[in-house]
C-alpha cells in the first residue's frame, strides 16, 4: 500500500464504525480492507467503505437514521463528525465552519458533500 490511506462507512449500518468518521486504513487484499477502530484492526468488506489518499479536512455532516437513539440530533436532521478527533456534535444550521467541541480544531463544515446519499 502505497502511502496512507483512510476510510469511512458509506452506508446505513450499526456497526464499530461511527457514520461519518475517517479511520486509517491499515490493509486492503482482495474484497477486504482493515481499518482502525479505537487503536485496533477491524475488517470490513472494501465495497462498503469510501477510500481516499487524503485525510479529511471538513466537518462530515451526517444524517441521523430513524432507528438512532443516542446522536446529538433528532432522527431526520443531521449532525458533524469532525475530521480530526472524530468527534460528533451538533451542527449550527448552515454555519460555514465550526470549533470542535473536543479537540478545539475549527474546520469548514462539508454541507456541499453528499454523505449516505443525502446532501
Amino acid at each position: 500500500m502505497a502511502g496512507r490511506l483512510w476510510g469511512r462507512l458509506q452506508t446505513d449500518l450499526d456497526i464499530k464504525l461511527r457514520r461519518g468518521a475517517w479511520y486509517k486504513v491499515l490493509k486492503v487484499e482482495g474484497l477486504q480492507a482493515t481499518v482502525e477502530v479505537n487503536l485496533r484492526p477491524y475488517t470490513i468488506l472494501k465495497a462498503l467503505l469510501e477510500i481516499s489518499a487524503k485525510p479529511p479536512v471538513r466537518w462530515t455532516v451526517v444524517p441521523v437514521p430513524q432507528h438512532v437513539k443516542h446522536a446529538p440530533a433528532k432522527p431526520g436532521e443531521s449532525y458533524g463528525v469532525c475530521p480530526s478527533c472524530t468527534q460528533r456534535a451538533a451542527l449550527p444550521r448552515r454555519a460555514e465552519r465550526h470549533t470542535c467541541p473536543r479537540c478545539r480544531r475549527d474546520y469548514a463544515v462539508a454541507w456541499d458533500e453528499r454523505y449516505l446519499g443525502i446532501a
